[in-house]
């Protein structure tokens, strides 16, 4: 779901078996919707809330044979990332025949994962979120001994090179805060998507992609181990609740993210404890990096250590929400419109397929924008879409009242009195006299307002069979599968209407 996309092709020489589900809500038909051409900006914050639908593949299973071949034998060379002997785990960078797209593949031993159902569940779990602010899982392999994830693969190193190993320039003031609100709400989408263990959250979890863009690893939701109770190689930087019981909540998560925003402001790995011992003396400019050299406000300083003091309480009910967390990092952004790439001081490497512009409507469902969608279907006209089933005589006796019907729901549509709307379009679509797919579109986003997904997906479909064609009626069920919780078949249709309606651009 999302703005910094990879676009995969599966290579139809590799034995994958696909694991995601079909449809379930079978289309009647389309019709076209013209919109103006718009294109979002991708480079900036405020992008990664909602729901996003990306251009990654659907979960799919490999076969062993195929990610040897694609990390040339996992080759040392291939090798990017060696996690401690505490969790024995190795990232290689591969890539798969017939594809010019690179992986990442992430290799398990398998007294880690013994049960392969297990960790095939486990994987196909993981698989079904889609966020542009996460490295997203793209496959696994539970072949005979092998446990390996397969996910998009990121060109511009982690956090912990950019913050600790750095060789060109620090990373400036305005970029940490971004890598912070982009973390946070990687971990809301989540948290929602019900992921809310994540496992040893550090630098290391954070990558950057083609466009410079902060993700995190979804690798972070595998446990590494099978009773989950391997979080940390560093005592110091253990929740103290899984330190007493050895349990992890999902407020672990939160303490966890209070150590990562040590990291971001001191630009070094600094143990929680001395971190607030050290300001509650007063020293904040000795504990904010050096290599910063002053150039930040000393307000923002002072809030985003509040912040992480807060999320680093001893009790886990009394840290904040992530939702709060970010309702803070917001109010801190700057730059919003400088690319983060030009922020790193790293090169933008273009995609090697570009996507088609992308219009309002697609914009709009795919970021679950409620409002976006009000105002372009209160703006979009009837375009003499109704049909009527009566004669010229039936017509003119009863078609007065109807009519005046329907009006009174576009009212009540264009104040947004969602229920009224509903209510009015009943009655207007019970007579049975005249047929509307606007109508049923309408009705079906109403529904939505008022959190009936049921219905407003019903209303979607019967859109669509009214008139068949039209992009608008299976944008708005994409949306309504989202909102049921059926991510691949929101996904799934999300991408046929967009197909669907680039045709009709086209033609």
């Amino acid at each position: 779901m999302g703005c910094c996309q990879s676009s995969f092709l599966k290579p139809s020489s590799l034995r994958v078996k696909k694991a995601s589900g079909d449809v379930s809500a079978r289309r009647c038909g389309k019709r076209s919707n013209r919109n103006n051409r718009h294109r979002v900006n991708n480079e900036g914050v405020g992008n990664g809330r909602g729901w996003h639908f990306s251009t990654v593949p659907d979960l799919a299973e490999f076969s062993a044979a195929a990610l040897r071949e694609a990390t040339n034998n996992f080759s040392v060379n291939a090798v990017v990332s060696v996690c401690s002997d505490q969790t024995p785990n190795v990232v290689y960078r591969g890539c798969l025949k017939g594809d010019m797209r690179q992986i990442a593949v992430k290799k398990f031993s398998k007294s880690t994962w013994p049960d392969p159902k297990q960790f095939a569940a486990e994987a196909r779990d993981i698989g079904k979120m889609r966020h542009v602010r996460l490295v997203n899982l793209i496959g696994y392999c539970c072949d005979g001994d092998e446990r390996l994830l397969v996910s998009e693969y990121m060109p511009n190193d982690t956090l912990t090179k950019h913050l600790f190993h750095w060789e060109k320039q620090t990373m400036e003031w305005a970029m940490r805060l971004r890598v912070a609100l982009c973390v946070a709400e990687a971990l809301e989408y989540c948290r929602q998507s019900g992921r809310t263990l994540y496992h040893d959250l550090n630098a290391y979890r954070v990558l950057f992609d083609e466009n410079g863009n902060p993700r995190l690893s979804c690798f972070g939701w595998m446990k590494n181990s099978k009773d989950g109770k391997n979080f940390s190689t560093n005592l110091a930087y253990t929740p103290p609740e899984y330190l007493r019981d050895g349990t992890l909540i999902p407020e672990s998560v939160i303490f966890s993210f209070g150590t990562f925003l040590l990291d971001i402001v001191s630009g070094k790995h600094v143990p929680p404890s001395h971190a607030v011992d050290t300001i509650q003396k007063q020293n904040l400019p000795l504990f904010i990096d050096s290599h910063l050299e002053g150039n930040y406000p000393d307000e923002e300083a002072a809030t985003v250590f509040e912040l992480a003091s807060k999320c680093l309480e001893n009790n886990p009910k009394d840290r904040p929400e992530i939702k709060d967390i970010i309702s803070v990092l917001a109010t801190l952004q700057h730059k919003i419109n400088v690319p983060s790439y030009e922020m790193l001081g790293i090169s933008k490497l273009e995609n090697q397929e570009r996507e088609p512009e992308s219009s309002l409507l697609y914009d709009a469902c795919h970021l679950m924008d409620l409002t976006a969608l009000h105002q372009i279907l209160e703006a979009a006209d009837y375009d003499d879409d109704v049909t009527c089933e009566l004669s010229f005589q039936q017509w003119s006796q009863q078609i007065k009242d109807v009519w005046n019907t329907r009006q009174q729901g576009d009212s009540a549509f264009r104040n947004k009195d969602f229920q009224s709307s509903i209510e009015k379009y009943t009655q207007f679509i019970e007579t049975g006299i005249l047929i509307s797919p606007t109508v049923y579109a309408r009705r079906s986003i109403c529904h939505l307002f008022c959190d009936q997904s049921d219905a407003a997906l019903r209303d979607a479909m019967q859109a669509q069979c009214v008139y068949p064609n039209w992009p608008t009626a299976l944008y708005l069920q994409a949306v309504a599968l989202a909102k049921l919780n059926m991510l691949e078949d929101s996904a799934t249709m999300l991408k046929e209407a967009k197909i669907l309606e680039d045709k009709r651009l086209i033609n």
